[in-house]
């Protein structure tokens, strides 16, 4: 087996292993992002306070139903969100696995064909030993060109 090709294929093994997403910095995104949204309520929570108290009443009841509307979709949307990172760390544990499983299989392959180069090799030495002429592929090859 070709040695380049083994080492194109481990090279490209390598290459996919090191794209896999770093678990802290997705954590840290994501507390970012929660600190953002409480950094937001609070804001919303003070500009409430600073408005008069009949403006306020007329405010509530003007958007009641829209507030629980948002209030729904708020919630459907944190729930969209929760299975799409569930999925999305499924995914991505799958991909690494395959990667990793790949990387078994070219390694299982060379190691193989390493065996056999071996015995071909042994066998070589033995004939020659015995008085045999032995022509080798690569010998013709350069021979032809």
């Amino acid at each position: 087996m070709d040695q380049d090709a083994i080492a194109r294929a481990q090279q490209r093994l390598e290459e996919a292993a090191s794209g896999r997403t770093d678990p802290a910095a997705f954590d840290a995104a994501l507390e970012r992002a929660r600190s953002a949204v409480e950094a937001l309520a609070a804001t919303t929570a003070e500009l409430e306070t600073g408005l008069p108290e009949a403006l306020q009443d007329g405010l509530r009841q003007h958007f009641r139903p829209s507030a629980r509307h948002l209030a729904e979709v708020r919630g459907l949307m944190n729930q969209v969100i929760r299975r799409l990172e569930r999925i999305e760390g499924d995914m991505l544990g799958e991909r690494h696995a395959r990667v990793d499983d790949l990387a078994l299989l070219v390694d299982l392959v060379a190691s193989g064909w390493r065996a056999v180069e071996d015995r071909f090799t042994q066998l070589e030495s033995r004939l020659q030993r015995e008085g045999a002429v032995v022509y080798r592929l690569e010998d013709r090859d350069r021979h032809a060109s």
